[in-house]
């Protein structure tokens, strides 16, 4: 039997969904499509902005749903865990200037400072307590403890951030105006390029000795970064 609250959570997420792909042509993230469905094709090379589309023959019935619903099993080593529902995860978001994903934080977890370059984010909490944070290009803060059926609205390319502040695993739904928003750590776009950044640069730049940068360093080196929406292997996860 389903409760009213997880109707009323669900009812809320579809809802976000909506307000998302609605045209808004004077602030769409990606271009309008061209045809009705473009399931992307992975296995193709990527063309100018998205994926060809699979052949109309192969389309399923089950490329146009995913599974949000599994809790996670493993967490990184910011006691985070992604569920992909962009066009890397969920295919059939190609040429829809949407994308969705389920994060989980671990009691303790955090969802680093990062920014989406391409895309504005809209979130739901549908579990625990998080505090969600951004900071604007004026440098002003702006932060509130969120609770199950809590929204947050997060402006393209600002930074921002996600703290599990409870007592229990805690998860929410970001949504997104864009099929591949990007991100970018904040600590990563300076101490984990290749090359590296000069030390000097950085040094000077936060008014501190080569020890302390060299010590940053040295502790971002032992973990596996993945960068979170662009999936690939920097530890805090990438999908570019």
């Amino acid at each position: 039997m389903i409760s009213s609250s997880s109707m009323s959570l669900f009812g809320l997420l579809c809802g976000l969904i909506v307000l998302l792909m609605l045209p808004f042509p004077s602030c769409a993230s990606d271009s309008d499509p061209l045809q009705d469905v473009c399931i992307a094709d992975l296995n193709a090379t990527i063309s100018i902005n998205g994926f060809p589309c699979k052949p109309a023959s192969n389309v399923t019935s089950d490329d146009f749903f995913t599974d949000f619903s599994k809790d996670p099993t493993t967490f990184d080593v910011f006691k985070r865990a992604v569920t992909f529902g962009d066009v890397f995860g969920f295919p059939a978001v190609n040429t829809q200037g949407v994308a969705l994903f389920r994060i989980d934080l671990d009691v303790g977890g955090i969802n680093p400072p990062h920014t989406h370059p391409r895309g504005t984010e809209a979130g739901i909490v549908t579990r625990g307590t998080v505090l969600v944070g951004l900071v604007t290009t004026n440098n002003t803060f702006f932060s509130k403890v969120l609770t199950p059926g809590k929204v947050f609205l997060i402006p393209r390319a600002l930074v921002h951030f996600q703290l599990n502040v409870g007592n229990e695993p805690a998860t929410f739904i970001p949504i997104f105006n864009a099929q591949n928003p990007g991100v970018s750590d904040s600590i990563g776009t300076l101490f984990d390029t290749t090359p590296p950044v000069p030390n000097e640069v950085l040094t000077k730049s936060f008014r501190v000795g080569d020890d302390v940068i060299n010590t940053i360093r040295a502790a971002r080196a032992q973990s596996s970064w993945i960068n979170i929406l662009d999936g690939r292997s920097i530890s805090f996860m990438s999908h570019n």
